[in-house]
C-alpha cells in the first residue's frame, strides 16, 4: 500500500514520502496562482485552486491569502466563504457544508502527528476528516483540530479551539471550546 492510500484510508502513514510531496508541490502551484493574481482577474477562486478541490459548489469566494496543504481532499457546498489568511491542511477529507463562512485566520487541520518523537521525526502521522455543516459561522482566528464534526448552523466563537464534535445549532467559544451556557 502506497503512503498515499494509507493516508486515504486513515492508517499511519510517512508525510515525507516522495508522492506526496509532489501532490503538496502542486497544492503549493495553485495556492501561489490564487494568491499572487489579481482579484478581477482570478474570480473569487483561481482556476488552477478550483480544479485542485474534490468539490467546489456555486458562490464560493476565498480571500487571499489562502494555504491548503494538498487541495484534493477539500469539498466546499455552495456559497462558502473563507475570509483572509485561512489555511487547510487537508490530509484527510474536509467537508464543508453550504452558506459555511469563515473568519479571517481560521485553521483546519486534519493531520495528526505520532506522539513519539523518534516516530514524529519520521514522518509519522495519521489523518482524521473534519465535517462542518451548512450555515455553520467560524469566528476568526479559530482552530479546528482533526476528526472534529460541527453541525449545522453552529457557531464558533473567534479564537476557539475546536477539539470536540459540536451539535446542530450549538455555540461554542474558548479553548478547548465549550457550550455557552
Amino acid at each position: 500500500m502506497s503512503e498515499r492510500q494509507k493516508m486515504q484510508s486513515g492508517q499511519w502513514y510517512n508525510c515525507m514520502d516522495p508522492e506526496l510531496e509532489d501532490l503538496r508541490m502542486q497544492a503549493r502551484r495553485a495556492v501561489h496562482a490564487h494568491n499572487h493574481t489579481a482579484p478581477d482577474l482570478r474570480g473569487p477562486l483561481a482556476p488552477e485552486l478550483k480544479s485542485l478541490f474534490a468539490e467546489t459548489g456555486e458562490g464560493c469566494f476565498l480571500e487571499a491569502p489562502f494555504h491548503c496543504a494538498y487541495g484534493l481532499n477539500i469539498h466546499l457546498g455552495e456559497r462558502v466563504y473563507f475570509n483572509a489568511g485561512c489555511t487547510i491542511l487537508d490530509t484527510a477529507p474536509i467537508r464543508i457544508g453550504s452558506d459555511t463562512m469563515f473568519g479571517p485566520g481560521v485553521q483546519i487541520y486534519c493531520a495528526q502527528h505520532a506522539q513519539d518523537p523518534i516516530e514524529r521525526a519520521q514522518g509519522l502521522e495519521i489523518a482524521l476528516p473534519v465535517t462542518i455543516g451548512q450555515s455553520v459561522w467560524v469566528g476568526g482566528g479559530a482552530i479546528i483540530l482533526p476528526g472534529v464534526t460541527i453541525g449545522d448552523n453552529a457557531t464558533i466563537g473567534a479564537g476557539s479551539v475546536v477539539t470536540k464534535d459540536v451539535a446542530e445549532g450549538v455555540t461554542v467559544v474558548g479553548n478547548p471550546a465549550r457550550p455557552i451556557t
